[in-house]
């Protein structure tokens, strides 16, 4: 089985080489599918030298958002099974093989990476972590479901999946988009525990209080607004 990663890249000069390096060094059948969101801090000059056979680099035209450049990496997955990595280092490829598991044995179809499941790991900043208790909550209340990480990075699918649900976020709406269509299509979400790692703001971290607030719309609008 083939694991596509799909990493999208924004401003991660420190930490490109590095999170490669470690995605690299996993002893899975992969391919790799960068997508620079239009960097401007010398990441770009960087994947311009990190293309091979086992790994595609996508420049964006102009800076569209994470899950914008999600979407441009998913017209170029050939794998069974897609992946979304961080380009940073607060989540570990180490997981990959706890992450496929519940896939290749035939129990999943989509998996989440939990953090709240992984023993000692370091909370983030308050704000974040209370954010993402409130929207794991407010998920299970509106879709029934009884997940514990709703905005984890590791998200898990068959490729066929993932490409049914017609994706249509272009920033941080990612994660809930794609979780209100994953249960209003009727998947289960099968979570493991992973480890985490929290960055500081000041080493990069993006995200903000308005990408909380779309999250809370994107929930609702799935559940209530939207066909």
């Amino acid at each position: 089985m083939l694991l596509s990663v799909i990493v999208p890249v924004f401003n991660e000069v420190n930490t490109i080489e590095k999170i490669l390096l470690i995605i690299r060094e996993q002893k899975i059948k992969k391919e790799i599918i960068i997508v620079d969101d239009f960097s401007t801090d010398g990441t770009r000059e960087i994947l311009m030298r990190e293309e091979n056979d086992e790994t595609k680099i996508i420049f964006h035209s102009k800076n569209l958002g994470k899950g914008f450049a999600i979407r441009t990496g998913l017209e170029q997955v050939s794998g069974e099974v897609v992946i979304i990595q961080d380009a940073d280092l607060e989540y570990d490829p180490k997981d990959y093989d706890k992450l496929l598991e519940p896939i290749t044995s035939g129990k999943a179809e989509v998996v989440y990476g939990s953090r709240c499941l992984g023993k000692n790991n370091k909370k983030s900043y308050l704000r974040f972590y209370l954010g993402g208790i409130f929207l794991t909550w407010l998920t299970n209340i509106l879709y029934g479901s009884k997940i514990t990480d709703e905005p984890t990075c590791y998200k898990v699918f068959k490729t066929e999946v993932l490409r049914k649900l017609e994706l249509k976020c272009k920033r941080f709406e990612f994660c809930p988009e794609v979780t209100a269509k994953v249960l209003r299509n009727g998947y289960h979400i099968y979570e493991v525990p992973i480890s985490y790692n929290p960055r500081l703001i000041d080493e990069g971290k993006k995200i903000g209080w308005k990408d909380g607030c779309i999250a809370i719309f994107t929930l609702l609008k799935y559940r209530f607004l939207v066909e």
